[in-house]
């Protein structure tokens, strides 16, 4: 009894902390959009819950969030079009042009962490986003998410801008990036620490807002229509935060248009450069100990136990106890992998021989699953 007590909890926690935390304003995205024309109530509330946030900060699957956010609070999925957004660029930048970017931080919603802007360069994939009336499935909104990824726009491009590592990372973890924006140490000032803006410099619907601002540089690549979307990947709590906003880029030399007609797309899933492989694991545990995932190649620490990446345990039970990561690798990628046991004190036990061998198939997805040897 005691059990369904516990989950009854848990699950009522995840529902009802869908409040306020962070959304992207300059350039206007579509929650902001959504606000402004009183659909969304709570512009700050897209948030993908609960996921392993942090210390990798890729490796959770969006689901139905995708790249542009999906507000539960309000039941509105911004990853397609409606009247009031994403059926026109709202400005166009110069490809190579350097640019101002602001999100807005809930007073009471300020987690800390880091926080990426990204752009796709397929148009193909994002517009499955830019469709009326289409909702992409799953695998389209993941395999727009991996583009996004990888078209990450780094703080290190920008020329003169403090591009540091978080306060709340350290050497050897994923997190340890300084390509990412990173907000100041929880414990002085998290993200509203980055500008030091008064309270109410932006709008949030719970406790007021204060705007957090960089600096990005547009690629070299031309589109009428494409998206910037803004992740932000809490330190405090499993929860990352995404929107887009909907903007145009001229005179570079790459890329292309929008099609002038809407074609609905096909579900066919799109060929991934990366792959979102999850590792399922079952492995009895104690109080104390965490299961981790090491291999021969970088993105699994290249057999580095200090690098190795944590499991996440929020399916185990005393009947399945079930450890699982999601991962993003690329496509085609073989290597050689353990798992690893990390005890309280730090004590790392290994799994016995011989060594697991995994080819990343093509496609947007995959999994390897098996037990503690």
């Amino acid at each position: 009894m005691k059990s369904v007590a516990l989950f009854v909890a848990t699950a009522l926690f995840f529902t009802t902390s869908v409040y306020g935390h962070g959304y992207m304003t300059i350039p206007k995205s579509r929650s902001r959009l959504g606000a402004e024309s009183g659909i969304d109530t709570c512009p700050e509330c897209a948030i993908l819950e609960p996921v392993q946030s942090w210390p990798d900060l890729t490796a959770a699957r969006v689901g139905r969030s995708g790249p542009c956010g999906y507000n539960a609070r309000v039941g509105v999925d911004y990853n397609t079009p409606a009247s009031n957004w994403g059926n026109a660029p709202v400005v166009t930048y110069t490809a190579g042009s350097t640019i101002s970017v602001e999100w807005c931080v809930d007073q009471n919603g300020d987690h800390g962490g880091m926080f990426a802007y990204r752009i796709c360069q397929n148009q193909d994939i994002v517009d499955k986003l830019l469709t009326p009336g289409y909702v992409p499935t799953a695998d389209e909104k993941q395999a727009a998410e991996n583009c996004f990824e990888a078209g990450t726009l780094k703080c290190t491009d920008v020329s003169g801008q403090a591009c540091g590592f978080s306060g709340d990372c350290s050497p050897g973890q994923p997190c340890y990036r300084n390509d990412w924006f990173t907000c100041s140490p929880f414990g002085s000032g998290r993200c509203q620490g980055v500008d030091n803006s008064r309270l109410g410099s932006c709008y949030t619907s719970i406790a007021g807002g204060y705007t957090v601002t960089k600096r990005i540089k547009i690629p070299n690549y031309n589109s009428k229509h494409t998206l910037l979307s803004l992740r932000w990947n809490s330190y405090q709590t499993g929860q990352i935060y995404i929107s887009c906003a909907d903007i145009s880029i001229s005179g570079g030399s790459g890329g292309g248009s929008s099609p002038t007609t809407s074609v609905v797309p096909t579900s066919t899933p799109l060929p991934c450069s990366a792959v979102a492989v999850t590792f399922n694991q079952l492995v009895t545990t104690v109080v104390g100990e965490t299961i981790k995932l090491v291999g021969s190649i970088p993105q699994l620490g290249s057999w580095n136990p200090g690098s190795a990446i944590p499991l996440s345990a929020s399916g185990y039970t005393n009947g399945n106890p079930l450890w699982s990561i999601t991962t993003s690798l690329p496509t085609g990628t073989s290597f050689e992998y353990k798992f690893i046991k990390v005890s309280s004190s730090g004590a790392v036990s290994w799994e016995s021989d011989p060594n697991r061998l995994y080819t990343v198939p093509t496609g947007c997805t995959a999994s390897a699953s098996g037990s503690w040897r």
